[in-house]
């Protein structure tokens, strides 16, 4: 796989107040303003909002799945900002655009930066996002 620098990708997700509070009690999360509906609307957003594990994890799996269709890759840095709630029932788009690609000859492969972001369904990031994953010089599927 060569991935060039200024590719973007992305994705778009559903959100539902259920798969929201399902998400934040799998991962331990117990803020009740991502599970109690009657909790949240008396917050100052009205509704339940997803976690921020929940909203990072979508982006990195969006790396992951995008880069693994053609190559083996690792993901070994991510940095998030959250900039605004997003709501548990929202159609949320998810996107990346690679920055830069590195040859690495002691890793065995590319490393590459990545800027991302989470949109709301009023176009504003909701989430920012930075990243870095290494795509290994080897076939997809291949055993290390």
């Amino acid at each position: 796989m060569k991935v060039q620098p200024r590719e973007r990708f992305s994705s778009q997700v559903q959100l539902s107040p259920d798969s929201v509070a399902d998400f934040a009690r799998a991962a331990g999360d117990m803020n009740p303003l991502h599970h109690d509906a009657e909790f949240a609307a008396r917050s100052r957003f009205g509704k339940l909002i997803a976690s921020g594990p929940q909203t990072s994890a979508m982006l990195m799996a969006l790396t992951a799945s995008h880069f693994s269709k053609s190559a083996n890759m690792l993901g070994l840095d991510f940095w998030f900002r959250f900039k605004k709630p997003v709501l548990a029932d929202e159609s949320v788009k998810l996107e990346w655009m690679v920055i830069s690609v590195q040859p690495c000859a002691r890793l065995a492969g590319d490393l590459v930066d990545l800027r991302g972001r989470l949109v709301n369904e009023s176009g504003q990031t909701a989430v920012g996002a930075k990243g870095r994953v290494l795509i290994l010089n080897e076939p997809a599927g291949a055993k290390s």
